[in-house]
């Protein structure tokens, strides 16, 4: 319940954000604005997971990492959006609808990431709800192999604790300030 009152005020908090964001992908990118990909979550549960569209029209529907060309499909705003992970923070109604919390290991996108979800499945990682930010994501984020992902999600969900969560959030604002190992 904390995660959902925490979510809508930062929803409030940023709605100028929001709208600027929203108009910016409108005037240059058209619609839609927000990008709806299918994930796993708790117990491989399928949800609509919210992003805003950073990609351009007719991209096929890949992690980024398996284009051979990504940049020829993310739009100029979308690499801006990228790079401070602004393109995340639809997932705050993703927190509100109670399909995510802040902190947790990234959902898979079901079209596309079964290697990484079998993984997870065999340590027990989809048995916790996913979240915007993780370990993985403040020890790598995208440099990480799959195997390096699911460690880490292991790992957090092994020693989950009050003082690590505040360690994960204030490592995210670091990485979002200074942005490294982001490859699309």
């Amino acid at each position: 319940m904390i995660s959902r009152i925490i979510a809508l005020a930062l929803i409030v908090f940023l709605s100028p954000l929001f709208i600027t964001i929203s108009l910016l992908i409108l005037i240059f990118n058209g619609f839609p604005i927000i990008y709806i990909q299918k994930n796993y979550g708790l117990n491989n549960k399928i949800f609509n997971l919210y992003k805003f569209r950073t990609m351009k029209h007719n991209t096929p529907e890949l992690p980024t990492e398996e284009f051979s060309n990504a940049n020829d499909y993310i739009s100029k705003l979308g690499k801006i959006l990228r790079k401070f992970s602004f393109d995340e923070l639809p997932q705050f109604f993703n927190i509100l609808k109670g399909d995510m919390y802040f902190i947790g290991p990234r959902p898979c996108m079901v079209n596309n990431e079964e290697v990484i979800k079998e993984m997870r499945e065999l340590k027990g990682i989809h048995t916790i709800k996913p979240g915007i930010t993780g370990l993985a994501q403040v020890n790598g984020r995208d440099s990480n192999s799959y195997e390096r992902k699911v460690k880490l999600d292991y790992e957090y969900m092994k020693n989950a604790n009050f003082i690590m969560d505040m360690k994960i959030v204030l490592k995210t604002f670091v990485v979002i300030l200074f942005p490294k190992n982001i490859k699309h």
